[in-house]
């Protein structure tokens, strides 16, 4: 048995409406990493973007992991402390490829 590689999620909850829409975000990075060959690993969800602490829990993890992929609900979810660019380029300059679930988003 082959063991499927690691995806970790991010979401921001400000850019989503309600409880139920962060639930269906969550449900859609389950989606993606299934349909895409990987398991879902921690979905970090950032609450205060003022702080980012979520995004520096990621990176971190990053960094200190072998997970070499992440995915987002849409890429404006990486605009918390900074540009989605920028952050995408940040996770990318550690070996992390990032992905959007619903690149239209």
């Amino acid at each position: 048995m082959t063991t499927r590689p690691t995806l970790l999620g991010y979401v921001r909850a400000d850019a989503l409406s309600c409880a139920e829409e962060l639930a269906a975000a969550t449900n859609s990075l389950a989606a993606f990493a299934s349909a895409e060959g990987f398991t879902l690993g921690t979905v970090y969800t950032e609450r205060d973007t003022a702080e980012s602490a979520a995004f520096h829990a990621l990176l971190e993890e990053v960094k200190r992991s072998d997970v070499r992929a992440v995915v987002v609900p849409a890429m404006h979810h990486l605009g918390s402390v900074g540009t989605p660019a920028a952050l995408r380029q940040h996770l990318e300059f550690h070996q992390a490829h990032v992905w959007a679930a619903n690149p239209n988003g």
